[in-house]
């Protein structure tokens, strides 16, 4: 009896400090989303307009981060985004610099460095000030073109969003798309072609310049660009790191539209399961998912799960510097939780990749 009191005992350490490596074990692959302008009332009314539930439940660590520019306490996308990606404070409109104007590494180019593929995907141009900052360094967030430039800096591997007119119909007539492919890139111009490409290197532009909402003709694209994504640069052996944008949730804030922000929400979500399929099947990759800042001063005053209603309110059609959330699966995720600044979150996940 005593015996097998012994061996029960030795069987739960064993199985204790197994799930202690794995807990403690660095992540190969980080996937970073943001869902632009998505504060807690916004995923509420996703969460309320879909029935009452979100794949985001399904996250274990949750954490807020103080979000405010070095020149201001209200953040743009730009300078939230940049602390995201280079770990510093920086003005409104900056990419990828500090407060001084110096370009700073980012988590994307440090990446890349380290030999890991890399990828942005967005709802929005893909020189817009989130995935802008990721990729590029310059003064402003209204550079488009100098920005599209900066693309042709790096080697990121997958990169899907609009902004066709940014590399081709350029004021310098320079067509850098010319210059993509000359470059091994694979070009594409819808959703159809996108999920064609089973291998190798694709820059897709899915607009001109800013993709239609969700509920006016851009359907499920995030979700399929999404995928087509993991599919391409889950081939590296040494990892990935793959940003993910939510774009237009922002603009329902802007545009004091409910139904706008639901729409948006319910299809960053949807995104959000997909990489949560596939962290689960890997077991090697962190998911972080956050916002930059919470837009519009949105509230909710009525709401039912049953119906999907949902009765929002705002308090301005801007920006506003209420703490945001943050939400961490897989290897590294307990870093996530707390209240911490947002650059803190770059340090965070160099350290979860153990890079120095």
């Amino acid at each position: 009896m005593k015996l097998r009191i012994l061996l029960v005992l030795v069987l739960f350490a064993s199985l204790e400090s197994t799930f202690a490596q794995k807990k403690s074990k660095a992540p190969k692959n980080i996937i970073f989303m943001v869902g632009d302008g998505m504060g807690v009332a916004q995923i509420y009314a996703g969460m309320t307009g879909n029935h009452g539930h979100l794949n985001l439940e399904q996250f274990p660590v949750v954490g807020f981060h103080k979000n405010q520019a070095s020149n201001a306490f209200v953040t743009d996308s730009a300078a939230g985004a940049t602390a995201f990606s280079c770990g510093v404070k920086t003005y409104n409109g900056a990419i990828g610099v500090d407060a001084d104007g110096n370009p700073v590494p980012t988590i994307l180019e440090i990446a890349e460095e380290k030999g890991l593929a890399t990828g942005m995907v967005a709802t929005c141009s893909i020189t817009h000030a989130t995935p802008a900052s990721f990729i590029s360094h310059q003064a402003s967030r209204s550079l488009d073109e100098n920005i599209a430039m900066d693309f042709l800096a790096t080697d990121i591997d997958v990169f899907i969003g609009g902004g066709r007119k940014f590399f081709a119909n350029r004021s310098d007539s320079v067509n850098l798309v010319d210059s993509l492919k000359s470059r091994s890139y694979q070009i594409a111009n819808s959703i159809e072609e996108v999920q064609q490409i089973k291998s190798g290197k694709l820059a897709a532009f899915l607009a001109d310049e800013q993709q239609s909402r969700f509920s006016e003709g851009r359907g499920d694209e995030l979700v399929k660009s999404t995928e087509v994504a993991l599919d391409l640069l889950k081939t590296n052996k040494k990892g990935m790191f793959l940003m993910v944008e939510g774009s237009q949730i922002d603009w329902g804030g802007h545009a004091n539209n409910t139904q706008y922000i639901i729409e948006e929400m319910i299809d960053f979500d949807h995104a959000i399961g997909k990489v949560l399929e596939f962290a689960k099947a890997d077991g090697n990759t962190l998911v972080i998912v956050t916002a930059d800042h919470e837009t519009g001063g949105f509230t909710i005053n009525k709401g039912s799960t049953e119906t999907g209603m949902v009765e929002g309110k705002f308090t301005t059609g801007s920006h506003t510097g209420v703490m945001i959330p943050v939400f961490a699966y897989g290897p590294g995720s307990e870093a996530f939780a707390g209240i911490y600044e947002n650059n803190e979150i770059f340090h965070k996940m160099l350290k979860a990749y153990n890079f120095k």
